[in-house]
């Protein structure tokens, strides 16, 4: 009985420290949607300057599907890149990180 009480209050804190910090979340979803925006943008657009068709990029970066870039390209379908394809297509596209990020602004 004392291990399903214990479960019980575990699980309890859990749930009151999700619904804690959801409240205090400093970024909104519509903030978000712009980072994405803008980090894709950035991408496609190195991408383009750089003369590397999608496929290329994908092959290097190891995935499988030019439909899952090309919609973090575009952010369609709630689709973006996370920070391991940011550095893969840095590399790939032999840039500085820092150049998918110019226009976020944080402060």
């Amino acid at each position: 009985m004392s291990l399903y009480i214990d479960k019980l209050k575990l699980q309890y804190i859990a749930f009151n420290k999700v619904i804690f910090m959801k409240n205090l979340s400093a970024v909104n979803e519509q903030e978000l949607k712009k980072f994405y925006a803008i980090v894709s943008s950035n991408v496609k657009k190195i991408r383009k300057q750089k003369n590397k068709p999608q496929l290329d990029l994908v092959l290097e970066m190891g995935l499988k599907s030019t439909s899952f870039f090309s919609k973090c390209e575009n952010v369609k379908d709630n689709h973006h890149f996370n920070l391991e394809h940011i550095y893969k297509i840095a590399v790939a596209l032999n840039v500085d990180i820092s150049e998918f990020f110019e226009g976020v602004n944080t402060i």
